[in-house]
C-alpha cells in the first residue's frame, strides 16, 4: 500500500470534532477560548482536554492544540497553566510560533508543530528551528509553490544529512479559506474594528462590499458584485498526487469557523481520495480510475460552503483569485426537525417535522451535544406503521437511524439551492 499524509481536519465545538472524526480525520486541531487564530468559534475550555482526546483515541486520530496567537507579558502564566493541562491530557501537539510557547513546551516537554504565522518558506529557517527548538513538523507558508516544497525538502537533505532531514515533517494547508494577507499577517481587522487578526479576533472586513466615493462627495461608485478583498477557497483535491510527490506529510483542511455538513464533506471527500491513492496507486488503469473519483468528489464539495475554488499558491501566483461573489454552495443545510423517542433494538427514532419537508434518499443530518453529528440517506419513512414517500412539517415519523441518537437532538436536511 503506497503511504499518504495525514487527514488533519478543524474542530470548533464538539459537534464539529464528532464530524471529522466520523468522516476519517486521522488528528484533528482545536483551540482554547482566548488562546488561538480562530476566536469567532466556540473553542474549548481547558477542562474539555480530557474528553478530547478520549473521543480520538476511540477514532484512532491525534489531537493537536492550536497555541498559535501572539503573547505579551503578563500571559505567560495563562499559557504555562494551558501546556501542563495538554500535556496531562493526552494532546500529541500544540500548533504556535510564539518563541515563547515554544520555550515552555520544551520545558513541560510536549511536542510543538510551527505554525504558519511564522512564515518558513525555506529550508534554512527549519534546519536552524530545529536544531535549536527540537521543532520537527512545520506548517509552510501559504505562499509556497510545489516546486518550493520538493526544492525544501532538498535542501534539508543538504543541510541536514539524510537522516536529520528524514525527521522533519512538512504540513500544508489543503482546502479551506485563503487569507488576502500574507500569511494572514493583517491590520486591516484592528484599524477599522479595534479587533486584532494576530490575536485569532479577525473580523473579515477585507470579505464585504465597498463603495468609492470622490473626494468632493459627488460621485460614488459600488464596486460591483464581487468582494475585491476576498479570495477563493484553496481546493487541493485535483492535484492532490502532486502534494504527495512534493513530499507532504500532513494535509491539513480549514475551517474551525464553519459548521460540521462543511467539516464531514471536506473531510469526506480528501478522506476517500487518499484511501483510494493508496490502496490503487501504480495498478492499470488508475489515473483514469482516479481523475475520475476526483471530479465526482469536486462535485460533493460544490454541495458544501464555497466562495469558488482556488488552486491557491501551489501552481503558481493565484492572480485571478483574490476576488470572490460570497457563498457558491450548491446545497441548503435547513432544519427537519428533532427527536421524539429512539428505540435501539431496531435503531429507530420517533421524530417530529418542525419545518422542511423529508423525502426517501434525502441527506438527513443529526446533531446532539452527547450524540455528536452524522449524515445519511432517508431510508424508509413510516407515518402511523405506515410506509410513506414523503413527509411534512407537522408530521411525527419513523426514521431508521444509523447510530444511537437521543431525545431532543437536532435533524438537519440538505436541499439543493
Amino acid at each position: 500500500m503506497k503511504k499518504i499524509p495525514e487527514l488533519m481536519a478543524p474542530a470548533g465545538d464538539f459537534i464539529t470534532l464528532s464530524a471529522a472524526l466520523r468522516a476519517g480525520a486521522d488528528a484533528v486541531y482545536f483551540g482554547l477560548r482566548g488562546s488561538n487564530m480562530r476566536a469567532g468559534a466556540k473553542n474549548f475550555k481547558t477542562g474539555d482536554l480530557s474528553k478530547i482526546v478520549r473521543e480520538c483515541r476511540k477514532f484512532s486520530a491525534k489531537a493537536y492544540l492550536t497555541l498559535n496567537t501572539i503573547y505579551f507579558d503578563g500571559e505567560r502564566a495563562k499559557l504555562a497553566r494551558e501546556l501542563k493541562a495538554a500535556k496531562k491530557a493526552g494532546v500529541d501537539a500544540v500548533i504556535a510560533w510564539d518563541f515563547c510557547v515554544l520555550e515552555l513546551a520544551r520545558e513541560i516537554g510536549i511536542e510543538v508543530f510551527l505554525s504558519t504565522q511564522a512564515s518558513i518558506a525555506n529550508a534554512d529557517a527549519m534546519a536552524s528551528i530545529y536544531r535549536n527548538y527540537g521543532v520537527k513538523r512545520f506548517v509552510l507558508a501559504r505562499e509556497c509553490s510545489l516546486d518550493s516544497i520538493k526544492k525544501l525538502r532538498a535542501n534539508l537533505v543538504k543541510i541536514l544529512g539524510r537522516d536529520a532531514a528524514r525527521e522533519i515533517s512538512i504540513e500544508v494547508f489543503a482546502h479551506g479559506a485563503m487569507c488576502v494577507s500574507v500569511s494572514g499577517r493583517c491590520f486591516m481587522s484592528q484599524f477599522s474594528c479595534g479587533k486584532s487578526a494576530n490575536r485569532g479576533e479577525c473580523l473579515q472586513p477585507c470579505r464585504r462590499e465597498y463603495k468609492i466615493t470622490d473626494t468632493a462627495g459627488s460621485t460614488e461608485f459600488a464596486l460591483g458584485t464581487n468582494y475585491v478583498l476576498s479570495p477563493k477557497d484553496l481546493m487541493t483535491l485535483p492535484f492532490i498526487e502532486k502534494l504527495i510527490a512534493a513530499g507532504v506529510n500532513s494535509l491539513k483542511i480549514e475551517g474551525r469557523n464553519r459548521n460540521a455538513t462543511y467539516v464531514w464533506a471536506t473531510v469526506s471527500a480528501y478522506r476517500r481520495a487518499l484511501d483510494f491513492y493508496a490502496q490503487n496507486f501504480g495498478k492499470p488503469d488508475f489515473d483514469a480510475d482516479f481523475a475520475a473519483l476526483k471530479g465526482e468528489l469536486r462535485a460533493s464539495l460544490d454541495g458544501a460552503f464555497n466562495r469558488g475554488f482556488s488552486s491557491g499558491f501551489f501552481m503558481g501566483k493565484p492572480v485571478g483569485d483574490w476576488i470572490s461573489s460570497g457563498n457558491k454552495a450548491l446545497a441548503k443545510k435547513r432544519i427537519l426537525g428533532h427527536v421524539l423517542n429512539f428505540f435501539p433494538k431496531i435503531s429507530v427514532a420517533e421524530i417530529s417535522v418542525d419545518d422542511a419537508a423529508l423525502c426517501i434518499g434525502d441527506t438527513v443530518q443529526v446533531e446532539g451535544d452527547t450524540t455528536g453529528f452524522a449524515e445519511f440517506a432517508a431510508g424508509e419513512i413510516r407515518r402511523d406503521g405506515i410506509c410513506v414517500e414523503s413527509a411534512k412539517k407537522g408530521d411525527i415519523v419513523s426514521l431508521k437511524m444509523p447510530l444511537r441518537v437521543r431525545k431532543n437532538d437536532r435533524l438537519y436536511v440538505l436541499k439543493n439551492v
